[in-house]
């Protein structure tokens, strides 16, 4: 069986951490903050972390 190629937009929008969790930028943060309320901006703040199944398949889409 011929190998898995890295899927390449996961692999710009998502990073592997140290014990194998998928981290990544919340959707929306990047500009036009002035428009969101201050609530929206914190709970924007700082990395997600993908869970489940998804992130399984996910990583696997990684090649890892």
């Amino acid at each position: 069986m011929s190998k898995l190629k890295t899927h390449k937009g996961i692999k710009k929008r998502f990073k592997l951490t140290a014990k194998g969790k998928l981290r990544y930028k919340h959707p929306g943060a990047g500009h036009l903050m002035s428009s969101k309320n201050a609530k929206r901006r914190r709970r924007l703040n700082g990395p997600a972390v993908v869970t489940g199944v998804y992130a399984e398949k996910m990583k696997l889409a990684l090649g890892k």
